[in-house]
């Protein structure tokens, strides 16, 4: 029994490009913000006015290496996040936030910590987003839309046959890690006292 993993297709140019130019949060969020503040009856004017500076200075910057977002007045907080250490991507979104037409991209690292690394709010195109952010965690080239590992031996992961000068690359690595393998054991049998 083989198991398949489904990545999402190749983002064309002009959608990378209109996620490349969110920098700012969409203004429903602020129609979220004051939903949820309203929600708490009496602490309504304590709560609103961190969640207006936090939707005033909002701030994400997506590029060709990461993402960073950053957010504060008095305390001013900044997260960059390069593609590479992303482990996992999870949309959530309550009733509101489906009803406003938001969700919150949740991105995990492997920090250790159980809480999301970055959540990205207040953005409409969270499909897009997710599915881009998808595509360079896993490194998949957009040009050809194959993915591959990011060292320098270029071995197919997609379950794409080897070209004859990767099988011969791959035969001669093999070879040289069992004769190294073979003189270690032989070393460690020489030296096993009886």
């Amino acid at each position: 029994m083989t198991s398949t993993s489904v990545s999402p297709p190749p983002l064309s140019p002009p959608a990378v490009s209109s996620i490349f130019a969110i920098e700012r949060p969409h203004p429903k969020l602020w129609t979220y913000y004051l939903l949820c503040c309203l929600a708490t009856g009496p602490l309504f004017p304590i709560l609103l006015l961190p969640h207006w500076f936090r939707y005033r200075t909002m701030r994400f910057r997506f590029d060709n290496e990461g993402i960073s977002m950053r957010w504060g007045i008095l305390f001013r907080r900044e997260v960059l996040l390069n593609y590479a250490r992303i482990q996992d991507i999870h949309l959530v979104s309550n009733v509101v936030e489906r009803w406003l037409g938001l969700a919150r991209i949740q991105i995990q690292t492997a920090s250790g910590s159980s809480a999301p690394e970055m959540t990205i709010e207040g953005v409409m195109e969270f499909e897009e987003v997710r599915d881009f952010l998808y595509s360079r965690m896993r490194g998949i080239s957009e040009k050809t839309g194959r993915s591959e590992v990011r060292t320098g031996a270029g071995i197919p992961t997609d379950g794409g046959v080897f070209s004859k000068s990767e099988a011969a690359e791959l035969a001669v690595a093999l070879q040289a890690v069992t004769s190294e393998l073979k003189a270690i054991r032989e070393t460690l049998e020489k030296t096993r006292l009886p």
